[in-house]
């Protein structure tokens, strides 16, 4: 384009005019000092506690635009423990505490007994996934997890034995672990603020499968539990795998007999312990080919 041209953009782009600065060949006390950078560049600035609303916005906005970029259309959200074996392991666990206590092998047991839900967390992503089901030219159900190992593990490993794509959203935390190998790269994500990922693991989903697991998933199950039953968001199928877990550590039924909750919010859910639970449930809701 030539400035005659109607159609070319007046202003250089950001990135242009950083490059302006960087090349600029002149080194004085004033364009070596902090302040003389760009703000957008400048990362100690953008770190200060006054600049937290825009890296709200800022982690709001990211992964939005990389999965609008990836033709992300909705996705099967899958919470789950971050400490439950896989099959392959599940002896090992067992072996590796029988020198603890009581209460240690106890509790290697009991998470060695729970690597099936490892197994039908792989079977429902890569059940999904291979159906490759396309409308309105963007992908649907895509698998998006947290990122990290086991149940989330299990997710993107399902996927990608699919020859599919899927998500992780990681976030970061003082024992930091790596997003694990089967997350697509690309579709890799990071946050700082928990807010932030919550809400981009409900901004597209359309059904969420939730495991066994800890403090993590109890907060993502009942968040997601209590945005449906104020109908600040529509309902999905929320596919609860573990019942014997699950009616262990939380009687439903006794918060309902109590009044704090109606008898018809235990409806919200859908009890399942197979893959093939979750794929019906979810097929007859959207009313789907299974």
């Amino acid at each position: 384009m030539t400035e005659k041209d109607l159609n070319d953009r007046k202003f250089y782009p950001a990135e242009q005019e950083a490059r302006f600065t960087e090349d600029c060949p002149e080194q004085t006390p004033q364009t070596q000092h902090p302040a003389y950078k760009l703000a957008f560049r400048d990362t100690d600035f953008l770190l200060r506690d006054e600049l937290r609303p825009v890296r709200f916005q800022l982690e709001l906005l990211k992964p939005e635009m990389l999965l609008d970029e990836a033709r992300v259309g909705s996705t099967l959200v899958m919470y789950g423990s971050a400490r439950i074996p896989s099959p392959d392991e599940a002896q090992a666990k067992i072996d590796a505490a029988k020198d603890g206590s009581e209460y240690d092998q106890l509790v290697a047991k009991r998470l060695a007994d729970k690597a099936k839900y490892y197994e039908e967390a792989y079977k429902l992503a890569r059940m999904v996934s291979e159906k490759a089901i396309i409308e309105e030219g963007l992908r649907q159900f895509v698998v998006c997890s947290g990122g990290g190992p086991s149940i989330m593990e299990a997710a993107n490993r399902g996927a990608s034995d699919a020859g599919a794509e899927s998500i992780g959203l990681n976030i970061i935390l003082p024992h930091e672990q790596a997003p694990n190998a089967y997350v697509t790269p690309y579709l890799s994500l990071n946050f700082h603020y928990f807010a932030l990922r919550k809400m981009h693991f409900l901004l597209r989903a359309r059904a969420v499968a939730v495991f066994p697991g800890g403090f993590g998933t109890f907060d993502e199950f009942f968040e997601l539990l209590t945005l449906i039953q104020t109908g600040k968001m529509k309902p999905i199928p929320i596919l609860l795998f573990g019942k014997d877990f699950w009616t262990r550590v939380v009687d439903f039924e006794a918060i309902a007999e109590e009044g704090t909750i109606s008898k018809k919010d235990l409806d919200l859910f859908h009890w399942c312990e197979t893959a093939e639970d979750a794929w019906d449930h979810i097929s007859d809701f959207y009313e789907l080919e299974r």
